[in-house]
């Protein structure tokens, strides 16, 4: 059953005892259950505040485990990250596919344009990244947790690789090819998921490790965040 809808089901059947009543004494008008009435009205108020507050700490700590916060890393780090970085909370999930060794990385590429330059980097999230069962041993796992680091990275190059060919300094360009490089490693990162069934099919996983080393290596002019536009015109 879908997690929201049995979190919903929860709602529903914790409030239930107080809908019943609220029925019950709207169904007999008496002027003694009227003060009942609204101190049923109250507390269903003050509970509902509760529940809304606790939904949103609990979708928060969904979001970005700030119990345990780790800044995020980048990729000139990559070497030392470990398991240990995956500090994000996953209150429901327990399997994929059935198999309760999983994990979820968290990526991005993140751009910032000044007047002549533009820095794009890849970011590793790990108080968004969880992996299930902390203790899980798996070197295999976790390379190919790590190549969508690899692979956000790759699209980061790719953008500066573009954005070092313009001829003239111009934002709304550059925001384009930011933004197409983000579509096009989103696309990627869920493609390398199903080729390899999240890392369960071994020779797809060591296709897509060869090919993304051999491209990486073919762009490492654009490892260094910050490139510097001079306008050729």
């Amino acid at each position: 059953m879908n997690d929201y809808l049995i979190i919903i089901l929860i709602v529903l059947l914790y409030f239930s005892p107080v809908f019943y009543q609220i029925y019950l004494l709207l169904k007999e008008r008496k002027e003694e259950n009227k003060k009942l009435l609204k101190r049923l009205l109250r507390f269903t108020k003050y509970s509902f505040l509760i529940l809304i507050f606790t939904s949103i700490v609990f979708g928060i700590l969904s979001h970005t485990n700030f119990l345990n916060y780790e800044k995020p890393i980048t990729f000139d780090k990559y070497d030392q990250i470990t398991f240990q970085n995956f500090r994000g909370l996953e209150f429901f999930k327990k399997s994929l596919y059935g198999n309760e060794r999983f994990a979820y990385v968290v990526t991005s590429i993140d751009s910032e344009i000044d007047d002549n330059s533009v820095t794009v980097q890849s970011l590793f999230y790990p108080s968004r990244s969880f992996v299930y069962k902390k203790n899980t041993n798996s070197p295999e796992l976790l390379t190919h947790e790590k190549y969508h680091i690899k692979i956000t990275e790759l699209f980061a190059r790719k953008a500066k690789e573009e954005i070092s060919n313009l001829k003239t300094f111009d934002k709304n360009q550059i925001k384009g090819i930011i933004k197409d490089a983000e579509l096009k490693e989103r696309d990627f990162q869920k493609e390398y998921d199903y080729n390899t069934f999240h890392s369960y099919v071994l020779s797809e996983q060591k296709r897509y490790e060869k090919e993304v080393d051999s491209l990486l290596t073919s762009l490492t002019k654009y490892s260094k965040p910050k490139i510097i536009i001079d306008d050729k015109n």
